[in-house]
């Protein structure tokens, strides 16, 4: 991509520095996820097919661990990716992924769900994209997918950590073509890393955004999110269904109707440019 080109993406603003001192509340929110543990019953019960958890920029299999219990508690088989630390876009690291997706698939005889939490949820995507067939659900938290990278205060970190700058590579556009299996986005309008508007899923069809309150590092162990992915995850095979809001769950999640209606996605792809990302990821 050009300089020319990268300069005129469209960008909107990373969180503010209030969002970012509520990034506090996290450590409540882990602490809520497992006081609820009795609770974790409540909870839709799996049909013990395999579900892969990647884990966010400088973070590891450890920070999955509440969400991997919660799952394996609900009858599903949660791995996690087994890499360490999550150091970015590094070469290998898709590979070797989608060499725990094959070995996942060939184990249990089924598709795999894959969880990904920021950029953990990237990599889900892109996962789901080279093999749909092994792939059965995506489910991301709090993934800057449809913005620009400078739309979160974690591009820094991420070109510290990758020692890639973001400006620098052609993966903008390719990161906005969405996978063709079902797929839902949860995210916080409240989060303090990753703009909320850069995780909203446009599709109409086989995807869906799942509205929670939570900060950005606590996403992946709070009540409500354990809760809506275990919702997801639990559906049979081939019968996909949007999440249903309705009763108590209107007090718990937000409309996304609401949020996004009146927002017009001025950053969405021309066609010329998803077919020139289509090209380049081939």
């Amino acid at each position: 991509m050009s300089a020319r080109a990268r300069s005129s993406l469209p960008r909107g603003r990373a969180p503010g520095v209030l969002l970012q001192l509520l990034e506090v509340r996290a450590l409540w929110e882990h602490y809520a996820g497992i006081a609820l543990r009795p609770f974790w019953p409540a909870a839709p019960l799996g049909d013990g097919h395999p579900v892969l958890v990647l884990p966010g920029l400088a973070a590891g299999d450890a920070s999955t661990l509440i969400l991997r219990r919660f799952l394996r508690s609900r009858g599903f088989s949660p791995r996690g990716w087994g890499q360490g630390v999550n150091l970015g876009l590094r070469e290998g690291v898709l590979e070797r992924a989608h060499d725990t997706l094959r070995e996942l698939r060939a184990e249990h005889g089924r598709a795999v769900s894959i969880v990904g939490w920021s950029l953990g949820g990237l990599y889900a995507r892109e996962l789901a994209k080279q093999s749909p067939d092994m792939v059965r659900l995506v489910i991301t938290l709090g993934s800057p997918f449809s913005g620009h990278p400078r739309e979160t205060n974690a591009w820094r970190l991420y070109e510290f950590a990758s020692g890639h700058r973001i400006d620098s590579h052609d993966f903008h556009a390719p990161l906005r073509i969405p996978p063709p299996v079902p797929t839902t986005s949860i995210w916080s309008r409240t989060d303090g890393v990753v703009s909320w508007r850069c995780s909203v899923e446009t599709r109409r069809e086989l995807a869906e955004n799942i509205v929670v309150d939570s900060s950005h590092f606590g996403l992946g162990a709070h009540p409500a999110t354990l809760y809506a992915i275990a919702d997801r995850l639990a559906q049979p095979e081939g019968e996909w269904r949007f999440f249903d809001r309705r009763g108590w769950r209107r007090l718990v999640y937000g409309d996304p109707g609401k949020l996004t209606a009146t927002r017009v996605r001025t950053d969405s792809p021309s066609p010329r440019a998803t077919a020139a990302a289509r090209q380049a990821m081939t």
